[in-house]
């Protein structure tokens, strides 16, 4: 299906076409380009996309953005990445979908899956979300620039590492529901205590559509400076969380093999429902993802089907048996992302983990600024309650863990994440259970990838 068409995107940006053409998607990675898509020749400060246009040529592309002539079909703009802006924002201008907008210091890429799952559940095929963590200057134009004209729901995760981009990310995509998930110490080397960060959170709201409605956790410590940021702009707001207090909360919570089973009150409704990742966090994205069902008009019925059904993210807790020497461990992957919050709660949830062994590999924790050294020695006691019987620390930051923990907990501290693999493979038996978490960059990912391919 025709995603855009020469002229829609000359209009949209201001550019003039080479020659007629149409897309059926956008990218602006040259190593993503696919049959018939539109790539956008972003230039960035290593890296100049017009340098690929050959590749994404040969890679099928439809036509390209640039600011530069070539000899592919393209659309000759003055500025690519103004061009990417002007598309998103054409995407939401002409679009009649039920947009929802979600932010928040930990949770929001699982919420966002989780309600696009829910909201594709009325209509399926009827849903769109942002793909991986698309959720940046670029990344949010590019994801409403991949919505088709046929969505009727918009479901798009926004970020942000300082005050003001939220602000920005959030009047390009204008939601008719706004959700904050929660508020935790992420990013606080650039923020001078957690309240700025809930004040820069809380810009999502500014680009509340009139009468949209604010999501809000009741449970946080910042409940109150987020209504106020919220009550300028939004037509009604909603709480969600564990406290009786809360709009939409969970009332009864039992775990279960296969999740967490809910019970939830919305005012005078009652849901019961499995939630198929673990752990209390999980139960509050829950609720949030209810509240906002709710208030795009979805079911609320489906939307429990789709929480119970809803696998493990790659990074963010899925969960895959490793074939070792005589049998299998369990490995549960969390390498994608991590903070003070995150660290606490997953470790909370291994606690609960039945195996032979319990070993936690946990990496860096980034962007915590002058506070860093604190915030490593403060998850002491999250790892001793998670019944680990070994730890792997991996880089720098973790050397103030490993001191907190000497003669407490068995634990190794490694350099790198290479090192940290060879030493796992060297000990994973049957029975274990591996727990791998850490911020992206420290490249846990690569261990996880190591466990997935096969025996170790």
């Amino acid at each position: 299906m025709t995603l855009w068409t020469s002229s829609e995107i000359a209009a949209a940006t201001g550019g003039t076409a080479s020659v007629a053409f149409a897309c059926t998607g956008v990218t602006f990675d040259s190593r993503e380009v696919g049959p018939g898509d539109l790539f956008i020749a972003l230039k960035g400060e290593t890296t100049d996309g017009h340098n690929y246009l050959d590749q994404s040529s040969e890679r099928g592309a439809a036509g390209a953005v640039v600011s530069v002539s070539t000899p592919h079909p393209h659309v000759l703009v003055a500025d690519t990445t103004r061009a990417l802006d002007d598309l998103g924002r054409a995407a939401r201008a002409r679009s009649n979908a039920t947009i929802v907008g979600v932010t928040g210091s930990v949770g929001k890429t699982g919420t966002k899956e989780a309600l696009y799952a829910a909201l594709d559940r009325v209509e399926p095929g009827s849903a769109h979300r942002s793909l991986k963590s698309y959720n940046n200057h670029t990344g949010v134009p590019l994801s409403l620039a991949r919505m088709p004209a046929s969505a009727n729901f918009g479901v798009f995760e926004m970020g942000m590492n300082h005050a003001g981009e939220l602000a920005q990310l959030t009047r390009l995509v204008r939601p008719h529901v706004a959700i904050v998930t929660a508020i935790a110490p992420a990013h606080s080397e650039f923020f001078p205590d957690e309240s700025a960060i809930a004040d820069a959170k809380g810009e999502i709201f500014q680009g509340l559509e009139p009468g949209g409605t604010a999501i809000i956790p009741y449970d946080s410590p910042h409940r109150d400076r987020l209504i106020a940021a919220a009550t300028p702009h939004a037509g009604q707001i909603v709480t969600f969380g564990l406290d009786s207090g809360a709009d939409v909360r969970a009332i009864d919570t039992m775990r279960t093999p296969r999740g967490t089973f809910v019970t939830a009150r919305l005012g005078d409704e009652e849901l019961s429902y499995t939630v198929s990742q673990f752990g209390a966090h999980w139960v509050s994205n829950s609720l949030a993802v209810l509240a906002a069902v709710r208030a795009a008009g979805g079911d609320l019925a489906l939307a429990g089907l789709a929480l119970a059904e809803l696998g493990g993210i790659a990074g963010r807790g899925a969960r895959f048996m490793a074939q070792v020497e005589g049998g299998e461990a369990l490995v549960i992957d969390e390498s994608y992302n991590a903070n003070p919050a995150s660290m606490a709660a997953t470790l909370a949830v291994f606690g609960d983990e039945q195996a032979v062994r319990k070993i936690a590999v946990l990496g860096d924790m980034y962007e915590l600024g002058d506070r860093s050294r604190a915030f490593h020695e403060g998850l002491v006691e999250p790892v001793k309650a998670s019944g680990a019987q070994l730890v792997i620390l991996v880089g720098e930051a973790m050397g103030a863990l490993a001191n907190a923990l000497e003669g407490g907990v068995n634990f190794v501290h490694v350099p790198d994440a290479q090192t940290a693999r060879d030493r796992l493979k060297a000990m994973l038996a049957p029975g274990d259970a591996v727990l791998i978490k850490g911020s992206n960059g420290v490249g846990l990912a690569t261990v996880v990838a190591g466990l997935a391919g096969g025996k170790t």
